[in-house]
């Protein structure tokens, strides 16, 4: 089994760190200390498609695969392991029983 990134999830590792780096990282210590839920980011995460990594295409979805789900999932939660647990619940529990 082959465990190199191909180009697209590359390019997904990519994205998801660039918008860790610029959209979690500089307020997390403040979500933090005021114990606040940072919906905007999760808005911003839908909007990329990093809410939805497993849901088809044709209901919305990024209509990827697992690769790109964990890839998604270690980029964010490297910044922040909350809000990369929130991601992974998101992708896999709640959308997963609704499509099911």
């Amino acid at each position: 089994m082959d465990f190199n990134h191909t180009e697209n999830q590359a390019m997904i590792a990519d994205m998801a760190r660039d918008f860790a780096e610029k959209h979690i990282r500089p307020d997390l210590m403040k979500w933090d200390e005021s114990q606040e839920f940072p919906v905007e980011v999760f808005k911003k995460l839908g909007e990329l498609g990093m809410m939805g990594v497993l849901v088809p295409q044709e209901y919305g979805g990024a209509g990827f695969g697992y690769h790109e789900y964990i890839t998604v999932i270690t980029e964010v939660a490297k910044v922040c392991g909350s809000i990369g647990l929130s991601v992974a619940a998101h992708n896999s529990l709640c959308t997963g029983h609704i499509l099911t």
